[in-house]
Parts: structure tokens; C-alpha cells; sequence
């Protein structure tokens, strides 16, 4: 634990990276990457173009840093990171590489404010967030390791199917090379998937959501086709280069955002490719036979955008306690189920059971932002309310 004095000066300098500006951010990625460039393999270059990882970061350390004297507040931010560097197989050194170069930014940026006993008090600091990280990311290494078919770091998977889903969006099935088994995972999580496209400096990680049950011998990602140029550059090269046959490393099953609650009724909200960890939601349901009613609440673009539309249907019209709804914000009336526009929620208020019921959502922040909100204004209890953000760290 830290003592008091720390506690006190760690808050009174909060400022520096509450207020922490583009120049700290780039002075510190562009400091560390000279020094330690193997970390190039690590984080998201995209991310650092568009600033996203640079304020995700500071954020994070700012938010740790007003809650210093109750660590308490900050568990679900510990879970959500401790999974994603999990996924990026983090291990306990990089934390010292990262703090060392974060207190010398400061110091190098601030001198008069950062002075030495506030850059003491400031390593106290983090090494007692990284202790905390590193012992939650230690819990979930040695738990993936013990599983059947576990493993931990890269493993070679090999590509036995390749599907389209829509037209954005293509599925890809991996089997292990080495012919073992598979981990379990709760659907929900993602996989990581780790490779140097040919147009790319340095090796690239990316997580991605399992998009159907666990079946015990391979796992399906789905996967959408970015258009913005400076996004998609692991996405679209799945999409333009690998095929069946060729090999992928891939890290173990991870994340905190999984279905749970089964014993009360399920809600699944989902727009474009957020639909995937909601389909390995869906059929996990289906395939435990749970008696629980379940809504599959889907938006996107139009009818050709509509990943697995068929498949849903089909099994709309079978299970009894299924109900289906989805959204085309750009309605061309070729479809006469669709409903039209935005998913407004209030159109299901008095179908959806919305004191009892969970509801998962995923899809791009402002959706998830807006069906949170959504859902609060109808009495929804926030517990009930679970979400997925990929990316750097943020909420919604």
C-alpha cells in the first residue's frame, strides 16, 4: 500500500496528465519507441496515428491516479486491460520499460513542476498499478495454461474455411497445426490474431471476436473489410491475402465481456460487426436448450450489409423464444421485416422484459453509446447493462 504522503502528492500533480496535451503524448510514444522499438510489435501503430492509443494511455493512468486510495473503484479497468494485454502477451517486464519512460516524459516535459520527490512518489505509484496488473494478468495466463487445449503466447493455427458473411464482413475458421484440442472460452471473448502484413514494418496484433460456440476442435472469427484508409490494415489484409491453407498465429481466448446471467432472460443488441460475439451468444443459448426468452436486436447499413441474415432467420421462425428484430438505416423497402432508421428501443418497451433481463451490446461506440442511454432512460439497473470496446480503453 502506499502511504499517505505518496497518495497526497500523486493527486496534487494530477494535472500533468488530466491536462496531458498532444506534446506529452507524442514526446512520450516517440521517446519510448527510439529506446525500446521492439515495442513497435506490441502497440497498435494505427492507433498511434490517430492518437487513439496516446490518450487511451494517459487517460487510463490519470483515472488510476484519481482513485489512488481506493483501488476498488478501478476493478473493472483492471479486468478489461488485464485481458487485453493478455491478449497481446504482455509480460512483466514491458510495465517496467513503459513506467520508466512515462516518469522521464514527465520530468523531461514539466521539470519544475516534477520534481524528484514527486517523481518518487509517482514510481511508487505505478509500480503498484503494475503489481496489480501483473498479478491478474499472471491468474489468466496460469488459468489458459491449465485449461484442456490451453496454451499461453502464439500458437500456430491453420485456416481450414473462409466464408462471406455479408458484403463487408468474411468468417474465417482456424484449426491448430499441432492437431490438439481446443481451450473453452465464454462466449463473448475474442482472439488475437498475430502477423506482419507484407505492406507493414513490423508485426501487428489484433483482437477479434469469436463468432460461434465452442466446439472443441477450432474457432471462427468474423471479420469486416475496413473502407478508411487509415484504419483496416489487419482486417483487409485477412480479406486480400490469407486463404485456406495458410497459417496464422493466434493468442489463447480472452476478454471480459462474455455472456453470463443465463438464468434470466437474454437481450443481444448489435450493429454492423458487432454482430459477431453476439452469434457465439446466440448459439450457446441454443445449444444448452436454455428456457429463458431471448431478444437478437441487429442494425446496420442495409440488406447487403446484414451479416448472417439467413441463419437468423431460420432460427427466428424455429425456437419459440426467440425473438428477432433488426434495422436498416438505409431502407431501399426490399425487405418488408426490416424496421427502418435507428434501433429505437422504446418501440420494445413493453415487450422487453426490462426490469430482469441482461443486455449485451457491441458495435461502434456512438451505437453503444446511444443504446446505452437508451436503456437507462428506460429504468434499465446500469449492472444489467454489459458492453464490449475494442481498441484502446475507453467507455461508453
Amino acid at each position: 500500500m502506499l502511504d499517505a504522503r505518496t497518495i497526497e502528492i500523486v493527486k496534487s500533480t494530477l494535472p500533468l496528465l488530466a491536462n496531458a496535451g498532444v506534446e506529452v503524448t507524442d514526446h512520450f510514444y516517440k521517446r519510448m519507441f527510439s529506446h525500446n522499438p521492439e515495442l513497435k510489435d506490441i502497440f497498435n501503430l494505427s492507433n498511434q496515428a490517430t492518437g487513439r492509443q496516446q490518450f487511451a494511455l494517459f487517460s487510463a493512468v490519470a483515472m488510476y491516479a484519481q482513485h489512488i486510495d481506493d483501488l476498488g473503484a478501478l476493478s473493472e479497468l483492471v479486468e478489461r486491460v488485464a485481458h487485453k494485454h493478455v491478449s497481446f502477451d504482455i509480460q512483466p517486464e514491458q510495465y517496467q520499460i513503459v513506467g520508466h519512460h512515462l516518469i522521464e516524459t514527465l520530468r523531461e516535459l514539466a521539470p519544475n513542476e516534477f520534481t524528484d520527490e514527486v517523481a518518487d512518489a509517482w514510481v511508487k505509484a505505478y509500480g503498484l498499478l503494475a503489481n496489480v496488473l501483473i498479478g491478474r494478468e499472471h491468474e489468466i495466463y496460469s488459468d489458459y495454461q491449465a485449461k484442456t487445449g490451453g496454451w499461453t503466447g502464439p500458437r500456430w493455427f491453420e485456416v481450414k474455411a473462409k466464408t462471406a458473411e455479408s458484403a463487408l464482413v468474411t468468417s474465417f475458421t482456424f484449426a491448430p497445426v499441432d492437431g490438439g484440442e481446443v481451450a473453452e472460452y465464454q462466449p463473448g471473448q475474442y482472439l488475437a490474431v498475430k502477423l506482419k502484413p507484407e505492406n507493414a514494418e513490423n508485426i501487428e496484433i489484433r483482437q477479434y471476436s469469436i463468432s460461434d460456440k465452442f466446439n472443441g476442435e477450432s474457432y471462427r472469427i468474423s471479420v469486416k473489410r475496413e473502407t478508411q484508409p487509415r484504419n483496416g490494415l489487419v482486417s483487409n489484409y485477412l480479406h486480400d491475402h490469407v486463404q485456406v491453407g495458410d497459417r496464422i498465429e493466434l493468442m489463447p481466448p480472452t476478454g471480459d465481456f462474455y455472456l453470463a446471467h443465463t438464468d434470466k432472460p437474454t437481450v443481444l443488441i448489435s450493429a454492423g460487426v458487432g454482430i459477431t460475439p453476439m452469434m457465439a451468444m446466440l448459439q450457446t443459448l441454443i445449444e444448452a436448450k436454455n428456457k429463458q426468452p431471448v431478444w437478437f436486436l441487429h442494425a446496420c447499413a442495409n440488406k447487403q450489409q446484414h451479416s448472417y441474415a439467413r441463419q437468423l432467420q431460420e432460427q427466428a421462425e424455429q425456437l419459440e423464444n426467440l425473438h428477432y428484430y433488426y434495422w436498416y438505416k438505409n431502407d431501399d423497402g426490399s425487405d418488408e421485416r426490416a424496421l427502418s432508421g435507428l434501433m429505437e428501443l422504446n418501440r420494445l418497451q413493453f415487450e422487453l422484459p426490462l426490469d430482469e433481463a441482461h443486455f449485451y451490446i457491441c458495435g461502434p461506440v456512438a451505437f453503444m453509446r446511444f443504446i446505452k442511454q437508451q436503456l437507462l432512460e428506460l429504468k434499465v439497473p446500469a449492472a444489467h447493462i454489459h458492453y464490449e470496446v475494442f481498441g484502446p480503453n475507453s467507455d461508453i
